[in-house]
């Protein structure tokens, strides 16, 4: 058997892959909050609530994403390795990028930090949903939402949460602009480049074997 057709050959790159991507992720985090041109719809939320309350940004995509997996259970959606993974690591790394990373002092700096983010958090979750342990919460919560109310279509939840949590996070502070456009432009065609590259099935394809003549 070779190794690509054993599956145990298989889980440490996807664990490898799985946990690279969460560090990448929070790092590009940090990049865009530096940047101060813009967010992700989730970001702004998570930092306006940052701003509100005083934790730090990491602190509450962590505590956030726990009421977020809470509404899992209504769903019947099963969290996978990769979920309590995403919960968990994103938020510590991406406080620690923001303590080592300076502040973009000027505007050229800072579109860097915004290119630099936005590339960098295509190819990360390309690289951890590619790993195939599961969504991350927020992800989660789409596809439970459209699993759960067939009738409602990805485009519609996915863009109803995503302005829900952007008038929320934009209320209590979260920073809006440049950045956040060019995030939602860019992020479907970046992950669509690096998703055959980092893609791994759980599971190999097996060919069938054709059954012995005259049975």
């Amino acid at each position: 058997m070779s190794r690509l057709s054993n599956p145990g050959a298989r889980l440490p790159r996807r664990v490898t892959q799985l946990f690279a991507g969460l560090v990448l992720y929070g790092i590009s985090m940090a990049f865009m909050v530096e940047s101060s041109l813009g967010l992700t719809s989730w970001d702004v939320f998570h930092q306006g609530v940052s701003k509100a309350t005083g934790l730090s940004f990491g602190l509450v995509v962590i505590l956030a994403g726990i009421p977020i997996l809470a509404l899992w259970i209504p769903l019947r959606q099963k969290p996978g390795f990769g979920t309590i993974a995403n919960l968990v690591v994103i938020g510590f790394v991406v406080d620690g990028a923001l303590a080592l990373l300076a502040p973009g002092d000027s505007m050229a700096m800072r579109i860097t930090y915004l290119i630099v983010g936005i590339a960098l958090n295509g190819v990360s979750t390309a690289m951890y949903i590619g790993a195939n342990f599961g969504p991350g919460p927020r992800d989660g919560l789409m596809t439970g939402i459209v699993n759960r109310f067939p009738r409602l279509s990805i485009r519609v939840v996915r863009t109803s949460i995503e302005i829900l949590v952007l008038a929320v996070g934009f209320l209590l502070g979260g920073t809006v602009g440049l950045g956040t456009v060019a995030y939602a432009l860019a992020i479907g065609p970046l992950v669509q480049i690096f998703m055959p590259v980092f893609a791994i099935p759980a599971r190999p394809a097996t060919t069938p074997v054709p059954a012995p003549a005259g049975r």
